[in-house]
């Protein structure tokens, strides 16, 4: 299963991410957000960070030459999409892209493509990072082999997951001291628990 840890804040928490085990960590362009980064010194981040591991920006209420400019600014490989975004929009997008489900109900789940991969989170109306989870049994029956869950997830909860087969979990608030501040045992920690599923 596939670890990405976002709300990366500064060069201490991304390499202890790693060393963790996270595959990918996450960039908050979302200036309204208490893990807000600027594309700069997310940039500066970037370009220490070890070959293999994937960096993700995520985005809220932007157009799509707003998201290719950040993008490119600040170095990361994929575009997380965390708001209801149309066809024109994907269709414009130059940047490699995730989209984010925002689930409000189990009919949300059903019918999508299963030739994409999807970020699947909890609907709030701040756009994630409160710690609200899915319902697990929205799940049932659902092939989640595309799919990458976040919202709510901690070390403690993470064997609810088991045989869902997910193909990652996407953390944030679960792995930090503060608001922005990750702690580097809470991180090794969930990474532990992951293979444990």
């Amino acid at each position: 299963m596939r670890i990405k840890i976002c709300g990366i804040t500064n060069l201490e928490d991304a390499l202890n991410a790693i060393q963790a085990g996270a595959h990918a960590l996450g960039f908050v362009f979302y200036e309204k957000s208490p893990r807000y980064i600027d594309p700069n010194k997310a940039r500066e981040i970037i370009r220490q960070l070890p070959p293999f591991v994937q960096s993700v920006g995520l985005f809220v209420n932007m157009y799509a030459a707003q998201v290719d400019f950040i993008a490119k600014l600040s170095g990361v490989d994929i575009a997380q999409i965390h708001f209801e975004a149309d066809d024109k929009f994907y269709k414009s997008l130059q940047t490699r892209h995730i989209e984010v489900i925002r689930v409000k109900a189990k009919t949300d789940l059903e019918g999508l493509d299963k030739n994409k991969f999807y970020l699947v989170d909890a609907f709030v109306e701040s756009y994630g990072g409160e710690g609200k989870r899915i319902a697990i049994e929205w799940f049932d029956g659902i092939d989640c082999s595309n799919l990458i869950l976040a919202g709510g997830l901690s070390a403690q909860n993470l064997h609810e997951l088991k045989g869902l087969d997910f193909y990652g979990v996407d953390v944030s608030s679960g792995v930090e001291e503060s608001k922005g501040k990750k702690s580097k045992e809470k991180m090794i920690e969930f990474v532990n628990k992951v293979y444990e599923i």
